[in-house]
């Protein structure tokens, strides 16, 4: 293959550096970047060489224009792959890259450790009410300890909602390090798969009214847009905490705000919303027991290294003519594998 025949782009940022490194060690791969402002006149003939779109996977981090749907596959018309630089992909539509023979790929598993750390400490943080305790210090004088009477979660019950590699990482922390029952919530797998990934498999309603505390780690799809809702969260027990390490709009936010200020849950740990970051006026970031980041859970040095490195591997490998092994839709392999064919002069296995 000639010099900087493959051709990948991506706008503003990657998760790590290690992916420019890995890739300029391929002659034969040229990699441009473009940022939000670029103008047309400098990004028209990138997209429409481009064979790879190494995308960020935060919607709001990314200039409408360049978000993957149908428009802009009308202006990529070599194009081949879709690479989110996360285990998300909020800004590609996924049915029509498929309508267009498109590959879109992940780096799901590549931040799970960080984000099961980041669940784990909101509900340590929230059960221990360190984030009242703290506020109420910085605010008052001669705070009364016995005010803040927290919670051990040893032995309590954890509600676990997508066992995927989030999911299962924080079954195993919740279970060996704090002793405590996994419920799990996970259409996609039998009850000996989720056994296996050290959660017992429930329906979503037991799971909300049994837990104590509600970890939400699936993807953001049809299937889970809006599950979390005004009925959901009335399911809960009035001590029970909600946790989301997951995507906005799998929760209603104004639900929540109901439950919060009618006390129907003990408090929320969120690190995603509906608009990112949130305005500071923001309604759920008025109470005390509202524990919350912009969606900084997989965001850790290891994680973007890790992230970084998996998706430079992913992505020159499938321009070997290699299965991805972190396909989202695995439907569009025959239409990819002949316009790889086309591109590139061999049928990719």
């Amino acid at each position: 293959m000639s010099v900087n025949s493959k051709r990948v782009f991506y706008v503003k940022y990657l998760a790590n550096p290690i992916y420019i490194d890995i890739l300029k060690a391929r002659a034969d791969v040229r990699l441009d970047r473009l940022e939000n402002e670029s103008p047309e006149a400098d990004f028209a003939p990138i997209l429409e060489a481009a064979h790879v779109y190494q995308i960020g996977a935060a919607r709001d981090e990314l200039a409408p224009h360049f978000h993957v749907h149908a428009d802009l596959l009308k202006r990529t018309p070599n194009l081949l792959i879709v690479s989110s630089n996360g285990a998300g992909f909020d800004p590609v539509d996924v049915e029509a890259c498929t309508a267009a023979g498109v590959l879109v790929v992940n780096q799901s598993g590549g931040n799970a450790h960080s984000v099961a750390e980041h669940a784990l400490a909101m509900m340590l943080t929230l059960s221990k009410r360190i984030i009242q305790s703290d506020r109420r210090l910085r605010r008052e004088r001669n705070v009364n300890r016995n005010d803040l009477v927290g919670n051990e979660v040893e032995h309590k019950t954890v509600g676990i909602v997508g066992l995927g590699n989030v999911g299962r990482r924080i079954a195993a922390l919740c279970s060996t390090l704090l002793g405590m029952k996994v419920l799990a919530y996970d259409p996609y797998l039998t009850a000996e798969e989720m056994a296996a990934r050290g959660g017992e498999k429930v329906e979503l309603d037991e799971l909300l009214r049994r837990a104590d505390f509600v970890s939400i780690s699936c993807p953001l799809d049809k299937g889970s847009r809006g599950m979390i809702g005004v009925r959901e969260f009335a399911l809960m027990q009035p001590h029970a905490y909600f946790i989301t390490t997951a995507r906005g709009f799998i929760h209603d936010e104004d639900a929540l705000l109901g439950a919060l200020r009618d006390k129907r849950i003990a408090g929320a740990g969120l690190d995603v919303w509906s608009k990112e970051p949130p305005p500071p006026d923001h309604p759920l970031l008025q109470f005390d027991n509202v524990l919350a980041s912009p969606h900084t859970a997989g965001v850790t040095t290891e994680a973007r290294q890790n992230m970084g490195r998996i998706a430079a591997e992913q992505v020159l490998a499938a321009l070997d003519g290699k299965r991805p092994p972190r396909v989202i839709n695995p439907d569009v392999w025959p239409h990819y594998a002949e316009r790889f064919r086309k591109a590139f002069g061999f049928t990719p296995g």
